[in-house]
């Protein structure tokens, strides 16, 4: 099995040759189509994909190592979408990187689609695990983190997790595990928005001190400017030079990046349902011609 469009793959995908606009450009991408598919739905997840679409970005553009774009090569690196809420993102990030066709991308939760509200581990082979229940995927990226180097593997595994979802006791009990085991080959990066469904984090249940919580852990923690590509990536390199203990990037985002009446604002979490007028905006706001809409809208994005 192979990437949807493993032709228009390079040979690997690692972090050797890094170019910022193309991963602005994958972001940017990313923001469009996740809003073109919420619209199409007429529900989904806007705050929390926008915010986590540069880390994506970066992930996918440059840091994941996918050989051939095999996904079933064992030294491939997995990512697991812990906040599987996150999927419009997700469907993004794969259609501007050319595995996907935008037009699918956009058929976010239609019956029939491979392109459902959450990741399915058995529809696109991009997805290393079924997603959505907050907590579970990180656990299964530790799993595949112990499991590779169990195997004498040089992969790595990675998880991407809301804030929101650090409220969930599985996730310390993760972290507390991949300590224990000294899981230098697995990277978590937290999208820190500040926002969960209802209100900010701190009202519904604290998060702070974040950084020491994860020190305290046994975990390697580094904070950054999660919409600043140069940091984001400057803290993957970072974390690769660990080698006695997982690492944590701690990636302060705005909520609703790149559509101002949405960032910052908890009504955009989800489940929202976007009217012509808002998508408009919306993809107005991230640089889409006024008459390129109705293309975008469709992911006629060529």
């Amino acid at each position: 099995m192979t990437l949807l469009a493993a032709e228009t793959l390079p040979e690997t995908l690692a972090p050797h040759a890094v170019s910022f606009p193309y991963l602005a450009s994958l972001a940017v991408t990313t923001r469009r189509l996740a809003i073109a598919g919420i619209f199409n739905a007429g529900s989904g997840h806007p705050g929390g994909s926008l915010s986590s679409a540069d880390l994506l970005a970066a992930l996918y553009g440059a840091e994941l190592y996918i050989p051939g774009g095999d996904a079933t090569n064992p030294v491939r690196d997995r990512f697991v979408l812990s906040k599987g809420h996150a999927a419009p993102a997700l469907y993004g990030i794969w259609a501007a990187m050319g595995w996907l066709s935008p037009e699918e991308a956009v058929t976010l939760r239609h019956r029939d689609s491979r392109c459902q509200g959450h990741p399915h581990v058995l529809d696109l082979p991009l997805s290393e695990a079924s997603t959505g229940s907050l907590g579970q995927g990180f656990s299964v990226a530790i799993g595949m983190a112990l499991g590779t180097r169990m195997k004498g593997l040089s992969s790595r595994a990675y998880a991407l997790l809301g804030d929101g979802e650090l409220q969930e006791g599985e996730v310390w009990e993760g972290a507390m595990f991949a300590a224990h085991h000294d899981l230098s080959n697995l990277l978590a990066v937290i999208d820190y928005n500040k926002l969960q469904s209802d209100d900010l984090n701190a009202n519904i249940c604290g998060l702070e001190p974040l950084a020491s919580k994860w020190r305290a852990f046994g975990w390697h923690a580094i904070e950054i400017d999660g919409h600043d590509l140069p940091e984001i990536i400057g803290a993957f390199a970072a974390a690769s030079r660990v080698t006695d203990r997982p690492t944590v990037v701690i990636a302060h985002t705005v909520k609703g990046k790149g559509v101002p009446y949405m960032e910052n604002e908890a009504p955009w979490h989800g489940s929202v349902k976007l009217t012509r007028d808002q998508a408009s905006e919306a993809l107005l706001a991230l640089g889409v011609a006024a008459d390129r809409l109705e293309d975008w809208i469709h992911g006629r994005i060529a």
